[in-house]
């Protein structure tokens, strides 16, 4: 018996007189579920479905009569001695309809017992009990329902004990399948003998690993973690490549921007985020470059970055090891080096800063479709001890001395660029920017200078003179497995718009210096973020052209981001930002019942 369902009667239990009272019913109840139908009588069936058949046989006929009063103009207030009787006899019925039924609902309410009454999931089925200690029972309750967690003794019921669960051992998600190894294992977690982190060298299982890691941290920090999906996973996929400790993953969900009409293809665009209106206001760019003629691009620049400092005892002997490095007669020799670390790794070029005494060295290579950070720190560590030997005052401080530079906003990456550098460009047509986007091309020109441009110049932006290149970026990065801190750099763009063809037309660019992506390593092998890169056409590596599907994905966010520009610019430009945001980034959903 499901003992979370809401018990209707109670019913005494036979021959258990209270010693107080003959005619008291006894303390000991048993609650059944009982069917209604059994306290009807069957007369009362009969008169219920002839009103019921009333009611909706008088409905038709007066709605037909009212249909007739419209075609022949006749007023509704002349009723003839049927429609009279007719509608005398539907409210009679809709009276009664709603006297037998209504007045049960709301009594079922206003008598609904104490919610004491209702099961936990985790509790025993014992709950629907009420034991007085000492009280004698002859017919047992299991007459009724199921009490096999009663301890019966010779007709004596025996008062159960209540069931009190310390935090430690009190699970706080039952859908994940815990087992009593398990919980030796929690409880080991808990005490702090088992490191978290070697779970999943310890179970050998990588998601029981993530279970037992999760309720440990349930009942560590008493907060639960319901919400937080923990099956449908492949936790052996992230295992030493994307993610530690795991204890779930979070849902994100994906849109689909397009057809953007790109380099004559078009693609279906990816974007995994949680802001409203974004994936449509991206969506309608894409319709506005296809009616256009579509955009193209261009990759200027391809090349990962990795700067180490080294620390020498003078700025002197500093500055040869620049002249050194930067000397094209050493080139071959140190790209010789370089590239021996990686099949696809080669080194392109080589830029000293020197600060005092210290030395940045930017190291930038082709790193094929891979994104290309470790490939390229591989490089340069080959390269550090290759000077060690012509330098051994050298002291080098760090592989990474964010002149590269990573995950940051930098002048180095808005000019002399990091991974693609891209241009996308298209010129749209002046009645596509009337009818579709509904502005005119002066009012974008001029919002583009005093916003993108100007304000842009007024705030100290660097490489910020965009609308919200950072959207479209990050959406796509995170659907297609990049990684979204790189968003700080990559988002760097600057948005031109001008009006051409005797100013009848829109020309509108996007020049973006350093799109960090690839489409090996990292998150792109996982499968979801796999099966986005598919739809693309670049999944995996382009084994005919090494670094052509990287290099194709950074052009499609380039044009991605040239849609969201122009959609954005004209809501702008059109007064529309505040209605359509309103419209469709704000929930009309009861929190309350939502997370219920």
């Amino acid at each position: 018996m499901d003992v979370r369902r809401r018990p209707s009667k109670p019913i005494a239990a036979a021959d258990s007189p209270d010693p107080k009272s003959k005619n008291s019913p006894s303390p000991l109840k048993c609650y059944v579920d009982e069917d209604p139908s059994l306290s009807v009588p069957p007369s009362l069936y009969l008169v219920n479905n002839f009103v019921i058949c009333a009611f909706f046989t008088l409905l038709c006929y007066i709605l037909s009569r009212w249909r007739e009063k419209v075609r022949s103009s006749s007023p509704f207030h002349v009723l003839s001695a049927p429609e009279l009787a007719a509608l005398l006899a539907f409210a009679a019925s809709s009276i009664y309809l709603i006297g037998f039924f209504w007045v049960e609902f709301f009594r079922s309410f206003l008598l609904r017992p104490p919610s004491d009454l209702w099961a936990d999931d985790s509790e025993d089925e014992n709950v629907v009990s009420v034991v007085a200690e000492g009280v004698s029972q002859k017919v047992p309750c299991s007459q009724a329902l199921d009490c096999e967690s009663h301890n019966l003794d010779f007709g004596l019921v025996k008062p159960a004990a209540p069931k009190v669960k310390p935090v430690e051992t009190e699970k706080w998600d039952e859908l994940i399948g815990l087992t009593e190894e398990d919980e030796e294992v929690i409880a080991s977690v808990v005490a702090g003998t088992t490191p978290s982190y070697s779970l999943e060298s310890k179970l050998g299982d990588c998601r029981r690993a993530a279970a037992v890691r999760r309720e440990a941290l349930q009942r560590t920090t008493g907060k639960s973690l319901a919400g937080l999906p923990l099956e449908g996973f492949d936790y052996e996929s992230i295992l030493g490549q994307c993610c530690e400790m795991p204890v779930g993953y979070v849902q994100i969900p994906v849109g689909i921007a397009g057809p953007l009409a790109l380099d004559g293809q078009e693609y279906s665009v990816p974007m995994a985020t949680t802001e409203g209106c974004l994936v449509a206001s991206t969506n309608r760019g894409c319709k506005v470059i296809a009616m256009s003629g579509g955009a193209t691009s261009v990759v200027l620049r391809d090349g990962m970055t990795r700067a180490p400092v080294v620390r020498f005892r003078s700025g002197k002997r500093a500055a040869e090891l620049k002249f050194y490095l930067e000397s094209p007669a050493n080139f071959e020799a140190l790209s010789s080096v370089f590239n021996s670390s990686s099949r696809f790794a080669r080194l392109q070029c080589i830029r000293c800063a020197i600060a005092g005494k210290n030395l940045y060295l930017r190291f930038s290579c082709s790193t094929g479709d891979a994104m290309g950070m470790n490939m390229v720190s591989k490089g340069v560590q080959n390269v550090m001890d290759f000077l060690q030997r012509d330098f051994p005052d050298m002291d080098a401080m760090g592989i990474s001395g964010n002149f590269c530079s990573d995950k940051k906003p930098a002048a180095v990456n808005w000019i002399e660029g990091r991974g693609k550098s891209v241009l996308c460009e298209a010129v749209i047509k002046g009645d596509v920017v009337r009818k579709v986007l509904k502005t005119s091309v002066e009012a974008l020109v001029e919002l583009n200078m005093l916003k993108n441009l100007t304000g842009s110049a007024m705030a100290g932006a660097l490489g910020g003179f965009n609308a919200h290149a950072s959207n479209m970026v990050t959406a796509i990065y995170i659907a297609t497995g990049q990684d979204p801190a790189q968003n700080v750099e990559s988002s760097h763009c600057i948005t031109m718009m001008e009006a051409v063809n005797d100013g009848e037309d829109l020309h509108v660019s996007v020049t973006m210096p350093s799109i960090e992506v690839g489409t090996v390593g990292g998150g792109t092998q996982l499968a979801s973020q796999s099966a986005c890169l598919n739809l693309l056409g670049v999944q995996g590596a382009n084994r005919e052209a090494p670094g052509s599907n990287s290099r194709l994905l950074a052009t499609v966010v380039a044009g991605s981001v040239l849609a969201g520009e122009l959609s954005l610019m004209s809501a702008l430009a059109a007064g529309q930002l505040v209605k359509s945001h309103m419209k469709y980034n704000r929930s009309n959903k009861d929190a309350s019942k939502v997370s219920s």
